[in-house]
């Protein structure tokens, strides 16, 4: 258990220092760094020694963005598969809704047809189908604009 909770200290951690250090303040710190460095040379430290310095700090630091980087990449792509996952789940929902929208459109054609043919209040009949002919062509209507915008 402890190891668990050690990662998840760690990956917190990590997730701070990858959001860090893009901002104004990063860049600030680092801009401070880099003079104070230079500014060894007013203790005397030869020119040489300060820039091994630099060059190792700027070389340590150049190793650890891209580890970061690569860390926001892993994220990201994780993220994007399960979106990928919920708009696939999504899209059968609606080819489920459309199957079921045909169904109901082909059995009220077969529902008027057989009132029709018994002798009731046919106007009465054919009216109400044509307003549930009319709702179901909407709702077709609304179900291809929504897979238009890429909602579905």
């Amino acid at each position: 258990m402890p190891k668990k909770k050690k990662k998840l200290t760690l990956e917190a951690l990590s997730q701070q220092m990858t959001n860090s250090i893009g901002t104004t303040n990063s860049l600030i710190i680092h801009t401070l760094l880099f003079i104070g460095i230079f500014c060894l040379r007013i203790f005397d430290i030869p020119t040489e020694e300060i820039l091994l310095i630099l060059t190792t700090a700027v070389s340590l630091e150049a190793i650890y963005l891209a580890i970061f980087i690569q860390m926001t990449v892993n994220r990201t792509t994780a993220s994007l598969a399960s979106v990928e996952e919920d708009i696939d789940d999504i899209q059968g929902d609606v080819d489920d809704i459309q199957e079921d929208v045909d169904s109901l459109e082909t059995n009220l054609k077969g529902i008027s047809e057989d009132y029709l043919e018994e002798d009731t209040d046919e106007v009465v009949v054919v009216s109400a189908l044509k307003d549930i002919e009319t709702l179901l062509k909407d709702l077709q209507g609304d179900i291809k604009i929504l897979k238009k915008k890429g909602l579905f």
